[in-house]
């Protein structure tokens, strides 16, 4: 779906940061480069970003730079799924997702040994669906589904991952960031997530675990 854009003078008048920031933050690929949108404007070309995605990201930055270094945060905001392993007792011990949200991913997947990276991130979207109160536990499995045939295609891509309900009926969508895709009438959305995001929520997680 289409992201509400913001001009780069509105964002560095709202978030205070300066110029020379936020190229160093793209720089060190904290920001990614195809956030970047050059426009036509009646001034000109001007530089926009998506606001849905810039604002979180600087509010994070700007939070966690004080405790990790630039290079640090790169690892956090990078699209690569990690070497990370670990297991349901592990994934239960650190609160990384609850038990209702891995007994159901354990149930419809059958995989109950050690969880890599890919697979807790399936199933830390679909705890917090569950915990939001977006889905219930057979529209869960639905997810799960959709998750495994599917997220694969968009490795190292970001995507948007949309729920959708028609007549009471629910479907999930992924697409590409920034596409855009028209529903009919009938056609209610419940929620979208940005997987990006919530692979940088997770790594946090798991960061912050080991601590």
């Amino acid at each position: 779906m289409n992201d509400d854009l913001i001009s780069k003078k509105e964002l560095l008048d709202l978030t205070g940061i300066s110029y020379g920031q936020l190229y160093r933050w793209k720089r060190k690929n904290l920001i990614p480069e195809d956030w970047f949108i050059r426009k036509s404007s009646y001034t000109g070309q001007e530089t926009f970003f998506p606001r849905l995605k810039i604002i979180p990201r600087i509010d994070k930055i700007l939070n966690m730079k004080e405790d990790l270094s630039l290079d640090e945060l790169a690892d956090v905001f990078s699209p690569s799924l990690g070497e990370v392993h670990l297991s349901a007792g592990e994934i239960l011990d650190r609160n990384i997702v609850t038990s209702s949200a891995l007994n159901l991913y354990i149930q419809v997947t059958g995989h109950q040994d050690h969880f890599a990276f890919d697979k807790m991130l399936m199933i830390y979207v679909l705890d917090k669906l569950l915990q939001s109160g977006d889905i219930s536990l057979d529209e869960g499995k639905l997810l799960l589904g959709t998750l495994e045939e599917h997220l694969s295609i968009f490795s190292g891509k970001d995507c948007e991952l949309i729920l959708i309900r028609k007549m009471g009926v629910a479907a999930f969508i992924l697409l590409s960031s920034g596409s855009t895709i028209c529903f009919d009438q009938g056609v209610k959305v419940v929620t979208s997530l940005f997987m990006a995001q919530c692979t940088e929520e997770l790594k946090l997680k798991i960061g912050g675990s080991e601590a």
